[in-house]
């Protein structure tokens, strides 16, 4: 895994965001941060992460967006005590034929994967967005990414308290999301969208 801090300027508040599968952290760099230290993590090859002490924030939230919501659970001792925690097009059943992307849609892509259906999976994940510009990895490095991805097991589930769910969603299916958090019990606000959405914002307050 690779961090960036995108604003640290000593807030009082922190948000921390779990990317998606491929992007880097110029994926969100457009959201103004106004009164919010942001750190972001991603490139999901392997999970060896830095420490960090959050102890000197007065709020805290965590936002995973995507594969970046199943990801943060293997930090679970960091952010279960959050304050606020929100899934943005992702659940804690990644790869699922109820609850995710279904197994055989999954396998085949990581199978078959290469510059061709990359470019064709980017544009899946938005309509409106060339994403390709955002992810500066070659080719394997994204394949090993979605093989790391499907091997990561985690022990204990954050408790989200807000799910953002998109009804155009072509990675994971609408339906599932709302399988899995109405299964869960956790507040959903549905949204008129693609899998990536955060070009519709202006602002991480805005998300909240």
């Amino acid at each position: 895994m690779r961090y960036k801090w995108l604003n640290k300027n000593n807030n009082k508040a922190l948000i921390v965001f779990f990317n998606g599968w491929g992007m880097d952290e110029r994926i969100v760099s457009h959201l103004d941060c106004y009164g919010y230290d942001v750190l972001s993590f991603f490139d999901y090859r392997n999970f060896n992460i830095d420490e960090f002490d959050f102890s000197s924030y007065e709020l805290k939230t965590l936002i995973a967006w995507s594969m970046g919501v199943y990801v943060c659970n293997n930090f679970y001792e960091v952010y279960k005590d959050f304050d606020r925690l929100i899934a943005v097009n992702g659940t804690q059943k990644p790869i699922d034929d109820n609850y995710g992307i279904p197994v055989k849609v999954y396998d085949i892509t990581v199978n078959n994967f290469n510059e061709l259906s990359c470019l064709k999976f980017m544009k899946k994940i938005s309509s409106d967005v060339d994403l390709k510009n955002y992810c500066a990895r070659t080719t394997d490095e994204l394949q090993n990414e979605l093989v790391s991805l499907r091997n990561l097991k985690v022990s204990k589930l954050l408790k989200f308290d807000k799910a953002i769910v998109s009804t155009k969603d072509k990675i994971i299916p609408c339906q599932n999301q709302l399988n899995y958090w109405n299964n869960n019990g956790v507040k959903v606000t549905e949204t008129d969208g693609s899998h990536y959405i955060f070009n519709w914002y202006s602002s991480w307050e805005s998300l909240l």
